[in-house]
């Protein structure tokens, strides 16, 4: 399990190398995993393409059941323009599909509440059945303007902080030790700058759902076109469902360190059921957990930390030099940016029902508040725990309590380590406490999963949000439940595979927002079902496969290293630069071929 830990880690020990060798051939079922999001792109989209042709075929029969329920659309509140909602572009089946929907629009393409559950078709009777247990019936349609009475912005705050006041947080300053072999003063600069870097993506798009009542991918219809956006889609649903399986996993760990009797399956259930029933009932309900879930959170993790200091166990590792240190720090750099940006594909979900007139100066610092605290305050944490980990200089073994707990049960065994002897069954409890807040870490995750699946297809936007959360609950816990035991190979893989497609979304979106549409004015939200009057997408295709391309290039991974990662730290292990390639590559491409675009198609 230990194979792709040992091959990043910089060159200081021999036996290092044949630890590595000799278990290499437990990590190379993962190398799919993380490979797949970005080199087969092409032929998953054939794949979604193909399915949705027979699905959305068979919905027609299911949702169009009666045609009253077709006339009963016609009864919504007087003050909307009630017209067919209905993408431009869509071919007769789809027609068919959309026109059994009881979703309208007003001129400005919004989407009033009541209008989902008007009608006798299966969709609307679906509906009504949530309506009345108060499950957010609303899916990617845009939130009409008098819809969105979410006044308080310290929820935008709170729901960030619980999210990442959690042990998934605390994971990541933990392999700046093992994994990196970094120093504690270089390991804590790079966690307090990366960070300051990751998270400005994330507050920035959270302003864009106050504004314009649309979520992070329907607003990505806006960068990459209507037809484009449906792959990068693809690439968040991937995201949430990776990262899903990732938190599970930690704190299914957590749990067996409590008991070892407790089986890794049952934690991963327990924790995905809590996650589900909250998404469930949607955005009001999910902002209203997160509100208070880091509290306790919060208490355990100063309990962990007064324990720790008074302990004396805290070691000030030493900064190393050289190209092992350079490229040790760029590689634990790329996985600090994939945790603190891969909220950025759904920011705006979270801000959907704020109203217009919210500041949008409020909105970014509520957000950046929330998010900078808990990834500062858990990953230095994590940081500092891990220095007490020792290991045998010549067989690479656990020589200490900390290290030998982390070798048993990973994160769980080394937050035990300092818990457990001074407290006891307290200590267990304050780890039962902080695996159920795994609970508020997969929330946005989660319930963002459904959106992004509805972005697909009209045949994906005719099974409502609250099924496809269902759905991608199944489906991340039988990745996590096989993927368990190996949890610092999929971490680590799949974290440096989010920075990179991340970093190209970042580097095509943010020039057209400022260079193209010279800032919020230079949009109509009104057209995001019109694909004919959306950007045409070829440039930021284009620009896509050029940041790919950055990507490999500077990638250090243990499955392939970039010819420019090589030359950076040594040569055996490199250094990752991947993801600032792949911004630059992206950005610069991007500015070239939209200015032809808009030449060309003047949109």
């Amino acid at each position: 399990m230990y194979a792709t830990i040992l091959a990043m880690i910089p060159p200081g020990a021999e036996l290092t190398s044949a630890i590595s060798a000799s278990k290499n051939g437990s990590s190379s079922k993962y190398i799919f995993f993380t490979v797949f999001p970005i080199f087969a792109i092409p032929r998953a989209f054939v794949a979604v393409y193909q399915f949705q042709r027979h699905a959305r075929r068979s919905l027609i029969t299911l949702l169009s059941d009666s045609a009253t329920g077709v006339a009963a659309m016609g009864m919504i509140k007087s003050e909307y323009d009630v017209e067919s909602y209905l993408p431009m572009g869509t071919d007769h089946a789809e027609k068919h599909i959309a026109s059994s929907l009881p979703v309208y629009a007003d001129q400005t393409g919004a989407v009033p509440g009541e209008s989902f559950a008007i009608g006798d078709s299966l969709y609307a009777r679906i509906q009504r059945f949530a309506g009345k247990y108060s499950i957010e019936q609303r899916g990617i349609e845009r939130v009409p303007e008098d819809e969105r009475t979410d006044t308080g912005l310290l929820k935008v705050g709170t729901m960030w902080l619980s999210a990442n006041m959690v042990v998934s947080s605390f994971a990541i300053g933990v392999l700046a030790v093992p994994v990196f072999q970094l120093g504690f003063v270089d390991a804590l600069l790079t966690i307090l700058f990366i960070n300051l870097l990751g998270i400005t993506p994330v507050c920035f798009f959270s302003t864009f759902g106050p504004v314009f009542g649309l979520r992070q991918m329907v607003l990505s219809r806006f960068f990459f076109g209507f037809q484009a956006t449906k792959v990068i889609a693809i690439l968040n649903i991937l995201a949430c469902i990776g990262w899903s399986s990732i938190n599970v996993i930690v704190g299914a760990q957590l749990l067996h360190a409590v008991n070892n009797d407790v089986p890794g399956v049952a934690g991963i259930i327990i924790i995905a059921a809590g996650t589900f029933l909250v998404t469930m009932f949607g955005y009001r309900i999910v902002h209203h957990y997160e509100s208070y879930s880091w509290i306790p959170s919060f208490i355990i993790f100063l309990i962990v930390l007064g324990q720790f200091v008074h302990s004396g166990a805290f070691v000030n590792l030493p900064m190393k030099v050289g190209n092992s240190e350079a490229g040790g720090v760029l590689s634990f750099a790329a996985s600090v940016f994939g945790f603190a940006t891969g909220w950025t594909s759904y920011a705006a979900d979270y801000t959907v029902y704020q109203p217009r007139t919210v500041s949008r100066v409020k909105t970014f610092f509520w957000t950046w508040i929330g998010l900078i605290f808990p990834l500062l305050f858990t990953e230095m944490l994590g940081l500092a725990v891990a220095t007490a980990m020792t290991f045998d200089p010549e067989t690479f073994e656990p020589s200490n309590i900390y290290s030998q707990r982390y070798e048993e049960s990973h994160i769980g065994g080394l937050l035990a380590a300092v818990l457990f002897p001074p407290f006891g069954k307290f200590g267990e409890f304050c780890l039962v406490i902080l695996a159920l807040s795994i609970i508020a870490n997969n929330c946005p995750n989660i319930y963002s999963v459904g959106l992004s699946l509805q972005v697909l297809g009209r045949w994906t936007q005719a099974v409502p949000r609250y099924i496809w959360t269902f759905i991608g609950t199944l489906v991340y816990c039988a990745i996590a439940i096989p993927g368990y035991s190996h949890f610092e190979t999929v971490l680590e893989n799949f974290m440096l595979v989010t920075g990179y497609w991340l970093a190209i979304y970042e580097g095509i979106a943010l020039p057209e927002h400022f260079i193209f549409k010279g800032g919020f004015s230079g949009y109509d939200p009104a057209i995001y079902t019109s694909p004919h009057l959306l950007p045409p997408g070829i440039a930021a295709v284009a620009a896509f496969l050029f940041g790919i391309f950055g990507a490999v290039m500077g990638m250090a991974q243990v499955w392939f290293i970039g010819p420019i990662g090589k030359r950076i730290g040594t040569p055996t292990y490199g250094g990752d630069v991947g993801f600032p390639l792949a911004f630059a590559f992206a950005f610069i491409s991007y500015c070239g071929f939209r200015t032809l675009e808009k030449a060309k198609f003047g949109r």
